[in-house]
């Protein structure tokens, strides 16, 4: 595990970028994961800076996201097919026809997970997963318990989840209870991860993550058995690590 402290929110979002912009120039047919959330958010921004001084090209790259709400079409501005439209691809040349993410309108649960591993087994698996750190340890929508050898699967959202989310929502009710979402398994088949973490708020659960036990109730504890992770946070997020 390797760990870069940068020392703000945007020399965290260039150090990630400049690590994905590498990946891209190395291999440029790669698999990219991609996560959502505001974490990685400069770090989108930094790598169409990049793609529009004409340093990178995104045309033969393919990207499978960490997950989507169950029950939002891909035009809800509360989606996360939205979220990557908006901030990422409709910025870059990457042809959106490989770009995946799990289909929300699928209402069998079974059928819109298998059919989410089976893509990514089609695409080569992943180069380069980009992940957030949840503050109670959660990778994805992999809350505290959930099985590390489970693949995509439908979770069911915590209250707490529901409640953070209700201020994007005209109405609780609108309100996703479900969503899909990569798993462990799936996450640590990734040939390289790559985390981001921003903020004071997150320093204990980076702490926990990286320097305490491997266990199911801090989902993002099991990166350390991964043979290749970088982890890139500002000075904020690793000040309590020893």
């Amino acid at each position: 595990m390797v760990i870069y402290r940068a020392s703000d929110y945007a020399s965290m979002s260039r150090k990630a970028a400049n690590i994905i912009s590498a990946q891209v120039i190395m291999k440029p047919d790669c698999v990219l994961g991609l996560a959502t959330g505001s974490t990685p958010i400069g770090t989108y921004k930094q790598l169409i800076e990049w793609y529009n001084k004409g340093d990178l090209d995104f045309s033969r790259v393919t990207s499978v996201n960490l997950d989507e709400y169950k029950g939002l079409s891909g035009d809800n501005e509360q989606s996360y097919r939205y979220f990557m439209n908006h901030n990422f691809f409709d910025h870059i040349n990457i042809n959106k026809s490989r770009t995946f993410v799990p289909d929300g309108t699928d209402p069998d649960s079974e059928h819109a997970c298998a059919r989410y591993n089976e893509i990514i087994r089609e695409v080569g698996g992943i180069d380069l997963q980009l992940l957030g750190l949840g503050h109670n340890g959660h990778i994805g929508f992999n809350e505290p318990g959930s099985a590390f050898e489970k693949e995509t699967h439908c979770v069911d959202l915590t209250e707490r989840t529901i409640e953070a989310n209700k201020r994007f929502f005209e109405k609780e009710e609108d309100v996703p209870r479900q969503a899909y979402t990569m798993g462990i398994k799936t996450i640590m088949q990734a040939k390289k991860i790559l985390l981001v973490v921003s903020g004071e708020d997150k320093a204990e659960i980076v702490k926990t993550a990286f320097q305490g036990p491997v266990t199911p109730a801090v989902p993002a504890s099991i990166l350390q058995l991964h043979n290749d992770v970088t982890i890139v946070a500002d000075e904020a997020a690793l000040s309590k690590m020893e």
